[in-house]
Parts: C-alpha cells; sequence; structure tokens
C-alpha cells in the first residue's frame, strides 16, 4: 500500500496545483476579454479576432513548445510560461487601448502554451510509467476544476467591479503558479544521452499520438460548443434552466469520477473508456437537444463529464505511453494540437449551424461525430489498446 501512496509526493501536489493556477488565470479571463475589448473601443470583429488569437497561435507554438520541453528542464519552461501569462494580465489590466490587447493576448496565449505542454510532461515525469493514466486523471481534474470555476467567478466578480479590478485575480492566479513551482525539487532535465540519439531534427507532431490528437478534437467539438454557445442557446429556445449552474454540475460529477476510478485509469484499455465515453456523449447531446428542465440539464452535464470528461485524461496519457520517453513533450504538444482545433472549430461550427439550421437542429446536428469517433478508433484500435500493455 506504500507504493500506492507514492505517486502523491510533495511535487506532484505542487505541479497540479500549478496546472490549477495557470488554468485558473487564463479561463478567469476568456469570458471577459470579448466584453473588455468593446468596452476599450473595440468593434465587434475586433473583440472577436482579440479573443481567437489565442487559439489560432496555440496551433502553431504548440509543437515549438513540444520540442523545447523534449531539450529543456520543465521547470524552467514552465517559469518562463508562467511569467509570460502574468505580463499578458498585467498587460490587460493596464492597456490603454484594445490594440494593446491583441499584443498581450498573443503573450498571455505564449506563456499558455509553454504551461499547457510543460506541466503536463513534467507530472508524467515525476511519476512511475505504469501510474501515468491516474496522475493524468487527477491532472485533467485540477484543469476540470479551474475551467469550471474560473467563467463563474469571473462574469460573478466582474459585475460587481469592472473588468480591470476583476482581472486582477487571474494575474494573482497566475503569480501564485510562479510560486507554486519555486518549491518543486525535481527540475525534470530531460536525459542528454536520449536526446543525442534522437532529437536531430525539428518534429510538428508525435506520429504514434496522431489518432489520439484526431479524437481529442472529435471528443472536444461539443465540449467547446457548449461552452461558447449554452447560454445563448438556452435563450433562443426560451427554456426555463439554471444554465449558470451547468458547469459546476459537470465539475462535481466529474470529481466524484475521478475519485471513484483513479485506480482504473493505469489497467484498463483504451476500448472500454472510449464506448463509455462515447455512449455518454451521445446521451448529453441528446439530452441537450430535448432538454426542458434541470433534471435534464443536469443529466445532460453528468453525461458531459461521463464522455468528455473521462475521454480527456484517457486521450492524455495515451499520448505520452504511446511516445518514446525522450518525445514525452511532442506527444503532449500532439494532444494539445489536437485540443486547440477542437477549441477553435467548435465555436466556429455552431455559429456556422447557428446560422442555417433552426435551433432545436442546434445539437442533433453534432450526432454526426459520432460515427466518426467510431471510425477512427476502428482504425486505430490495435494502437491505442496497445499503450497499456506496454507499459
Amino acid at each position: 500500500m506504500a507504493k500506492k501512496e507514492s505517486i502523491y509526493s510533495k511535487d506532484v501536489i505542487l505541479v497540479m496545483a500549478a496546472s490549477f493556477f495557470f488554468m485558473f488565470s487564463t479561463m478567469f479571463v476568456n469570458p471577459l476579454i470579448n466584453g473588455y475589448a468593446k468596452d476599450l473601443g473595440a468593434s465587434s470583429a475586433f473583440a472577436g479576432f482579440i479573443v481567437g488569437i489565442m487559439s489560432i497561435a496555440a496551433m502553431f507554438l504548440r509543437p515549438v513548445a513540444g520540442n523545447l520541453t523534449d531539450k529543456f528542464s520543465k521547470y524552467k519552461l514552465s517559469f518562463i510560461g508562467g511569467v509570460l501569462i502574468l505580463i499578458g494580465i498585467l498587460g490587460y489590466i493596464f492597456t490603454p487601448s484594445s490594440g494593446w490587447l491583441l499584443l498581450f493576448r498573443l503573450i498571455n496565449g505564449t506563456g499558455y502554451v509553454l504551461c499547457t505542454v510543460c506541466m503536463t510532461t513534467w507530472l508524467a515525469f515525476l511519476v512511475p510509467r505504469q501510474r501515468v493514466g491516474e496522475a493524468m486523471g487527477f491532472y485533467g481534474l485540477m484543469n476540470a476544476l479551474a475551467m469550471a470555476l474560473a467563467p463563474a467567478i469571473a462574469i460573478n466578480i466582474y459585475q460587481k467591479i469592472g473588468y480591470r479590478e476583476a482581472l486582477i485575480a487571474s494575474a494573482i492566479a497566475a503569480f501564485l503558479m510562479i510560486v507554486s513551482i519555486q518549491f518543486v525539487g525535481n527540475h525534470a532535465q530531460p536525459n542528454q544521452k536520449l536526446q543525442e540519439v534522437k532529437h536531430t531534427h525539428f518534429k510538428i507532431i508525435q506520429w504514434n499520438v496522431l489518432p489520439v490528437a484526431i479524437l481529442t478534437t472529435l471528443f472536444a467539438l461539443p465540449y467547446f460548443t457548449t461552452q461558447a454557445d449554452i447560454v445563448a442557446y438556452v435563450e433562443q429556445k426560451h427554456i426555463d434552466v439554471a444554465v449558470g449552474m451547468y458547469f459546476m454540475i459537470y465539475a462535481v460529477v466529474l470529481l466524484v469520477i475521478r475519485i471513484g476510478l483513479k485506480r482504473f485509469f493505469d489497467t484498463v484499455r483504451f476500448g472500454v473508456w472510449f464506448w463509455i465515453s462515447t455512449v455518454s456523449t451521445a446521451f448529453y447531446i441528446l439530452m441537450l437537444a430535448f432538454m426542458t428542465n434541470n433534471w435534464m440539464m443536469a443529466l445532460a452535464a453528468a453525461g458531459m463529464a461521463m464522455g468528455y470528461g473521462i475521454i480527456y485524461s484517457v486521450l492524455q496519457s495515451t499520448a505520452l505511453l504511446l511516445a518514446p520517453i525522450s518525445e514525452q513533450g511532442l506527444a503532449s504538444s500532439t494532444f494539445y494540437l489536437g485540443l486547440d482545433i477542437g477549441m477553435a472549430l467548435g465555436p466556429i461550427l455552431s455559429g456556422f449551424i447557428d446560422s442555417i439550421l433552426p435551433i432545436q437542429y442546434f445539437y442533433p446536428v453534432e450526432l454526426i461525430l459520432i460515427p466518426l469517433v467510431i471510425i477512427v478508433y476502428v482504425i486505430y484500435k490495435k494502437r491505442l489498446n496497445a499503450a497499456i500493455d506496454n507499459h
């Protein structure tokens, strides 16, 4: 039993705490940046561009971050990432105009990309290879809690004290992330001998991880569509539900699932999680499509936790297990590239669907994703299931 406890060392807890703080900091800003840009005089089109530039930049920066992570200390890169996030947010607070906001959004985005890739790889470095699934489960939980809490707190605070003052909370979270990593003893220096053998040139993606990236995009699309549009969807359909509670219910259910299933993430093969998540995804899309009351909304949120919430961590750990030790950073960046595409495309596609189809078709159209994920899984089934077997 003592060996089971050892995964949660001081270093692991500090890296998880740091990951919560940087994700909270970034997700706190997301629901405010559009309105803040307009408040500073930006047109609707330019405000939208400021919001989207972070995801677009992230797609190009991921491979760079992945290659850097495999060559340098995870501490050093996480520290640089944290400082860039802090500079970006302080820039938001003191910016005189929306034009400067675009520059600081890019600085914030660069730091965010570095931190996401580095923190995942750093955590995987700190735990035994055969316990990566459990570690990623809790890492994903930290991210999910930050993603659920930060936007809710941000919206409540800014309505009372204004945009600039509210953003101070985001800056404090970024500062706490920088402080947290100062106390991590193992800086995760890469193995120089492996680097000399393996890393002779720049790689854009880790090819073994490509099916994981594709599945990540497909599962992320309905999640980010819901994150961006659920409030507008409820308004357009005139449904009387407490929509502000949706992502809080999601986070609570996810917390229960992650704690309840933690010992299975490293022993149960990919296929089992895949089918649970695929069925749950179809379920929550249907629940949202036919939602008329709070119970249906709660069931949809629980279904999303069972669907996207589980598969997110499983895909993340599978990405790391499919890649060699010397390319863990590249594997992580390939996973996140899939996530970036889903994050950027989800709201774009949903806007397109909303403009050409009646609102009652908004969610049923997304069911087309279900056969697509099954096709990808069937093609790469052997490789994905072998990730657990080989470690």
